[in-house]
């Protein structure tokens, strides 16, 4: 229980600690220095999301680091077993990575600036059309050179078990025609989800494979199954 006080009341300190910075993201990108914002922008994330897996007390390990491309975009699709999922991703993952992100998120002060500033695409899952549409954004960011992370689950599975993938998303890789990164994650679901909102102790994984490079004549169902057979087959050997 202390744990988890002394955690969430750092997360809602380290928020305000950070308005500094955002400013003068905000300055820089009126200024045109994109360069500038996303250098800024993901040192200061990164720093963030790694406090908050050390105050949890998650103990981290890293495979297959060297399978994430140097250049270029890539759609980076990931199991979803927890909340501390974008921490972990945003941490360890050292590429620049936005979000494919619940429409609800908008709706969080100061987190949506930040999720905005990054690129982050939010859906309405449940709206088609806004779906398409979101499909289409996260396409043209990808096109524009920025890598974004994807949780065809659709949700949190709070355990070691892997729901369905859906195809939808996967729809980006083959009209931005770059690489899929698949990641599993193993662990994360023992901080938190587990014993509810209480953060506890606990040892996590990361491991990244081989990038899948999409073909013209893949269908979304294809890449799916083998991205989910991919991080299925990590998962069961973590």
């Amino acid at each position: 229980m202390i744990r988890t006080l002394i955690w969430f009341i750092y997360f809602c300190l380290y928020l305000l600690s950070v308005i500094p910075v955002w400013l003068r993201l905000k300055r820089l990108a009126k200024q045109g220095r994109e360069d500038e914002v996303d250098d800024l922008l993901f040192t200061e994330v990164r720093k963030w999301a790694r406090s908050l897996l050390n105050l949890a007390g998650a103990k981290v390990s890293l495979d297959g680091a060297e399978h994430v491309p140097a250049t270029g975009p890539v759609l980076f699709v990931c199991n979803h077993q927890g909340y501390f999922d974008i921490p972990l991703l945003l941490g360890y993952v050292h590429k620049p990575m936005a979000f494919i992100a619940k429409a609800e998120t908008k709706k969080i002060p100061i987190i949506s600036s930040w999720m905005t500033m990054m690129k982050c695409v939010f859906m309405k899952r449940n709206n088609l059309r806004q779906s398409f549409e979101a499909i289409e954004e996260g396409s043209r960011i990808l096109k524009a050179g920025h890598s974004l992370v994807i949780f065809p689950e659709g949700t949190r599975s709070k355990s070691c078990q892997m729901g369905p993938f859906k195809p939808g998303s996967l729809k980006l890789a083959l009209q931005a025609q770059v690489p899929i990164v698949p990641i599993t994650i193993n662990g994360t679901y023992k901080l938190m989800e587990r014993q509810g909102f209480l953060i506890r102790q606990a040892e996590v994984n990361l491991t990244i494979a081989e990038p899948i490079l999409p073909q013209e004549e893949t269908t979304a169902r294809a890449l799916a199954n083998q991205a989910q057979e991919i991080i299925q087959s990590n998962l069961g050997s973590a």
